[in-house]
């Protein structure tokens, strides 16, 4: 019988069918942070049981990290606090911890895969929503909560409803200037922020056949956004290249018997989905949100909406968008102000996200007023950045590069928007007061958008700011 990797996968990890329906599953690889742990580890004390498999499980420190200093202790009494807590957990549990000194810390859902800690065709688990963006390798990714991290660390094992799968097909060619990022908030503006609810996602096509290992973590990143659970690509050749002598990945005849058992995972040519959906990518243009939430999200040559144009169920959640953000109903998005500009996060903060934006940013400068600031995902890519010089063409651009970490993601570090600044931002989320501020206004795009907007003072269409003016189509 044919099947999807997500069933394949599912299928390998379930331990048994619960009275309640729902499956025991086994996750074969645990990720932690500072954030949601401690008191998972708390609960395992209180209830004096172990960590039953300690080398399945990684741990790392990013959510409370402050990007602009590295000296402990923090400033901040609760962070210094939470880095202390997950350092003395790790070394009492003997999990491993890719801490500041390591030379390896950095954003949960970038470290995994930099390390080879993801791969192909196994379960993933983290105590934080994005970990979608691991099955970008073939993997049923999952961010679960507090109580289910307790699970994973005493048993290995936790209880799910099995998923639909929702297969998206996004054929053709993108445009030039059109990233990943455009294309995930292109599917999500389309299928709305709940429209994933109940399903895991199959991303397929051409434009996922093209995309990098990167550009694929991109989406998948951001499936949650769309309301799905897990979001994925099916493992390729592009896949096994990715991994191959990674610390984690496997060598010798180890290697190619788990590339072999790799590829039986991918789905089934004439396998079934629940649902199917296209996308013809040379409709998507540069994208970016103008509103409290991914959905609400329009090209760069679009218009604001007005409350009068929306359905009538959508216009409370318009109205009290336009409001938040104070933008003009009916206006152009292009020329909106911004203050701050940042590129990062577990969804734009890799290597090839600072290379793409350092090759339009060099020779410009962050327009005057704007504060711009770069921040890895992880201290590997601060590594790469520096030996390639990328450092050096933010700085002169008038970016601040910092060290590694979530940063304006989510602002649980220092650092935060003030007031009702406007962010152009690279991270996956513009809910109300997500970057610090509980009257911030977050307007999402990619880092070349970004860099865009940083030149310009203002929201803009990167290929005209640049000078590509090819590229500019209606």
């Amino acid at each position: 019988m044919s099947k999807s990797l997500f069933e394949k996968v599912w299928d390998a990890h379930a331990v048994k069918t619960l009275s309640n329906g729902q499956t025991q599953l086994l996750i074969g690889t645990h990720l932690i942070h500072e954030v949601t742990s401690p008191q998972a580890f708390g609960m395992l004390r209180d209830l004096n049981l172990k960590v039953a498999y300690p080398h399945r499980t990684f741990a790392t420190v990013d959510h409370i990290v402050p990007t602009d200093t590295r000296l402990e202790p923090f400033a901040d009494p609760l962070a210094d606090a939470m880095i202390r807590e997950l350092r003395t957990n790790c070394e009492e549990t003997g999990v491993t911890f890719f801490d500041l000194p390591s030379g390896k810390q950095g954003i949960v859902h970038v470290v995994g895969p930099e390390q080879g800690i993801t791969q192909p065709g196994t379960t993933i688990a983290c105590g934080d929503s994005h970990t979608s963006t691991h099955g970008a390798f073939g993997a049923i990714a999952l961010g679960i909560g507090t109580t289910q991290i307790r699970d994973l660390l005493a048993t290995q094992t936790m209880a799910l409803a099995k998923l639909k799968v929702r297969r998206i097909n996004v054929t053709g060619k993108l445009r030039p200037g059109v990233y990943a990022k455009d294309v995930i908030l292109h599917i999500i503006r389309q299928l709305g922020v709940k429209g994933g609810t109940g399903y895991a996602y199959e991303y397929a096509g051409e434009v996922f056949d093209e995309f990098s290992m990167e550009e694929r973590m991109t989406v998948c990143n951001m499936s949650i956004e769309g309301g799905a659970r897990v979001g994925y690509v099916n493992p390729d050749e592009k896949t096994f290249e990715y991994l191959k002598g990674r610390p984690y990945s496997p060598t010798g005849d180890a290697w190619d018997e788990a590339v072999e058992n790799w590829k039986a995972f991918a789905s089934d040519p004439d396998c079934a989905f629940d649902d199917e959906v296209d996308f013809d990518a040379s409709t998507i243009a540069p994208t970016v949100t103008w509103g409290i939430n991914p959905e609400q999200a329009i090209s760069i040559v679009e218009n604001v909406p007005t409350v009068e144009g929306t359905a009538e169920k959508d216009k409370p959640l318009i109205a009290e968008a336009l409001e938040y953000m104070k933008l003009p109903a009916g206006a152009p998005i292009k020329g909106v102000k911004v203050n701050v500009c940042f590129i990062g996060s577990c969804t734009n903060g890799r290597l090839s996200d600072f290379e793409e934006a350092a090759k339009y940013l060099k020779g410009h400068k962050v327009a005057e007023g704007v504060k711009a600031i770069a921040v890895p995902g992880s201290q590997v890519v601060d590594v790469i950045c520096r030996e390639k010089g990328l450092h050096t063409i933010f700085e002169e651009a008038g970016f601040e590069w910092r060290g590694a970490g979530c940063s304006m993601c989510l602002a649980m570090n220092p650092d935060k928007l003030i007031g009702d600044q406007l962010s152009a931002s690279s991270s996956n989320r513009n809910f109300k007061g997500r970057q610090g501020s509980p009257t911030g206004r977050t307007v999402l795009m990619s880092p070349v958008m970004v860099a865009a907007a940083a030149v310009k003072g203002e929201i803009a269409d990167a290929r005209e700011v640049f000078g590509v003016n090819e590229l500019v189509e209606a």
